[in-house]
């Protein structure tokens, strides 16, 4: 079991062996996102120094995601700054809405069926498509880019098909009452490979309950320890999520792994995320000087961060 914050860490780093741009993209996602997405290279550099990753590879990892459409960058003298862009926001607010979300909502019985149109939607543009809906949860029914969820959301499935023009099909209603069970299983299966995000699962309650168990019980907690552990804890949980088509209870397997490692992952989170925080505000600097404090939504992660917060 990890003791000491360098063996905390390196536990961390050992299991999940995060690659620099995504490890990134979860910096900005969890932690500057929500204090104006706008920061200067300079100190993202410094906030992700403990997490291995170093100048060079912040450098070349923000200059990716900056021609991937995620980041738009600011160059003031000899210092760069760099920002989410509107794709890069809508991206992260649909992502946060599976990610921080407290419990999963009833199901309607209805399923939505998403049909590109094929004949005005280039090859790139259906490919950019048909990933983004899986970011949404959404399986792919049919070599033809036939996707299919039980319960999507609407909005931002609205706003993912104003990208294209709106130039698919969406079908939204209940499977015929008379529907063997062994036909829906099929579908499930030829949609979500659940039997891998099992495992990614309970690889993650493996690699987090031991952290928990460290820090439950410890004194005044480090800040840059708490920002690395609740960095690294929402990596892992964003590798799992992410690959998650949050199907209904009903859909499920009994004793389904993501149950409790979303109870997991909201415990820890809440027990790093104040320390974290005061680290990221004594980091981090925009162009305007120290970032703005955190949007009132943050607190709303998880069902509630904080007793009495915003």
């Amino acid at each position: 079991m990890p003791q000491g914050k360098d063996d905390i860490v390196g536990h961390l780093l050992g299991r999940l062996r995060p690659k620099a741009k995504s490890l990134i993209i979860t910096v900005y996602g969890d932690a500057i996102s929500h204090h104006g997405g706008n920061a200067g290279l300079g100190s993202v550099i410094a906030l992700v120094e403990r997490l291995g990753v170093n100048e060079r590879m912040v450098r070349t990892s923000v200059f990716r995601l900056a021609k991937e459409g995620w980041l738009l960058s600011r160059q003031m003298g000899r210092r760069s700054y760099y920002r989410l862009t509107e794709v890069g926001r809508r991206r992260f607010d649909a992502a946060h809405v599976r990610v921080y979300r407290h419990a999963q909502r009833p199901w309607d019985q209805g399923w939505t069926m998403v049909i590109p149109g094929a004949a005005t939607l280039d090859a790139e543009t259906r490919e950019t498509l048909r990933r983004d809906l899986g970011w949404l949860g959404f399986g792919q029914l049919s070599s033809g880019g036939m996707m299919l969820h039980p319960d999507p959301d609407e909005v931002a499935l609205r706003e993912l098909l104003a990208d294209v023009g709106h130039r698919a099909l969406v079908v939204r209603g209940p499977a015929a009452a008379w529907v063997a069970p062994e036909a829906l299983a099929e579908v499930i299966g030829a949609c979500w490979d659940l039997d891998r995000l099992a495992a990614d699962y309970a690889g993650f309650l493996d690699t987090f309950r031991p952290v928990w168990q460290s820090l439950k019980d410890a004194g005044s907690p480090d800040p840059e320890l708490c920002f690395a552990v609740r960095t690294l804890l929402m990596h892992g949980y964003r590798r799992a999520l992410l690959r998650d088509p949050m199907l209904p209870d009903e859909l499920l397997p009994a004793d389904w792994p993501g149950t409790a490692a979303r109870a997991l992952c909201r415990n820890l989170y809440r027990l790093v995320e104040g320390a974290a925080e005061r680290h990221v505000m004594a980091t981090l600097e925009t162009a305007e000087g120290p970032v703005p404090e955190a949007h009132p939504s943050y607190f709303l992660r998880f069902g509630g961060l904080r007793d009495g917060a915003p």
